[in-house]
């Protein structure tokens, strides 16, 4: 597909909930890094609020996909896409000991597959990551769910200057590591190899904590069949879709050789509403810092004797998939249709 700019007139308005029933909804921050399968993500969580599931109360970019000023741009483009008026906070621009490594070979040189979207018009806000994070904590203290599709840069930072944050968060979904084969490495995924340090800070911090990584992630994806729905529609908006879904998939064959579309970030996302998309297990799970091969490999303990330490988050190891991508398709059509 050629690289354009998009332009979008939008009339997909959200709904108005009333405080009852808001009040039973899923109160959830993001925190994000956004490129092409973030802005998945953004999808099908808006499409989410709009079914009146969940209500996602800020957004926190960092760097890593692309570096922290694009992440942000890209953020506050897709939540304009979508007609959802999100605050966005800009976070760490690199990761707490290392030089920044991001990855325009797989999601283009703007983080969305070198379609060059016109700059959003609204501003971040004027908090940064660290605060708004910390001010919502605060807040919604003891219901806001956290689902984390970045390296965790600015949850480390938000840790190391109020440690209480641990015990204020109901829960956080982590899109990152591998229990069994990594991708950046032979044993480690790149969320959590591109800041091991802060992974760490965030894994020995004491939240409720889900790991959602490869082990699952590899297992969701779309082939070019998965895509008929989303074709026929041939409209702007399933034309961009179609656009940011080719480049990463292109990235994936000549990487793997299988051209496919991995929904890393989406899956976690759908975990966040619905748990039991995933069976887990209880373990005790740690970063490598120091090993030559081995740096950012998430060490998850299963041995179920003299652990390491004590169990420590639930660990996906199995997914229905095609539920989850019969879920996150419903999310782009009805995105799409509108156009």
């Amino acid at each position: 597909m050629t690289n354009e700019c998009f332009i979008f007139t939008f009339s997909y308005s959200t709904n108005h909930i009333s405080p009852t029933k808001k009040d039973k909804l899923i109160k959830l921050l993001l925190d994000v890094d956004t490129g092409i399968d973030d802005a998945l993500a953004l999808f099908y969580l808006a499409h989410a609020q709009q079914k009146g599931q969940i209500e996602i109360l800020g957004s926190s970019t960092v760097g890593g996909n692309v570096e922290v000023g694009q992440t942000t741009q890209n953020t506050l483009k897709i939540w304009e896409m979508l007609e959802l008026d999100i605050p966005v906070a800009a976070g760490a621009e690199k990761p707490l000991m290392v030089p920044l490594n991001t990855a325009p070979f797989v999601h283009g040189d703007d983080g969305l597959g070198n379609t060059f979207l016109p700059a959003p018009e609204k501003k971040p806000s004027e908090e940064s990551a660290t605060e708004m994070i910390l001010r919502l904590s605060r807040k919604y203290s003891g219901e806001l769910t956290l689902l984390t599709t970045a390296p965790l840069t600015n949850i480390a930072v938000a840790l190391l200057q109020d440690p209480g944050l641990a015990k204020r968060i109901r829960k956080v979904v982590i899109m990152g590591g591998a229990v069994f084969t990594g991708n950046v490495s032979a044993v480690a995924e790149a969320n959590i190899a591109n800041d091991p340090e802060a992974a760490r800070i965030v894994f020995r911090s004491g939240m409720e904590m889900t790991l959602v990584g490869l082990d699952v992630t590899h297992e969701v994806y779309w082939e070019e069949e998965d895509l008929r729905a989303l074709v026929k529609i041939a409209n702007e908006r399933s034309g961009f879709l179609l656009q940011i879904i080719d480049f990463i998939s292109s990235a994936y064959e000549s990487l793997s050789g299988w051209k496919r579309c991995v929904l890393h970030d989406p899956l976690a996302a759908g975990v966040c509403l619905f748990p039991d998309l995933v069976k887990t297990e209880k373990r005790y799970v740690d970063v490598e810092l120091t090993g030559e091969l081995t740096r950012g490999m998430t060490v998850v303990d299963r041995r179920g004797r003299t652990p390491l330490g004590a169990e420590n988050m639930e660990v996906a190891l199995e997914v229905d998939a095609e539920r989850f991508k019969t879920q996150l398709m419903e999310s782009l059509l009805a995105w799409a249709r509108v156009g």
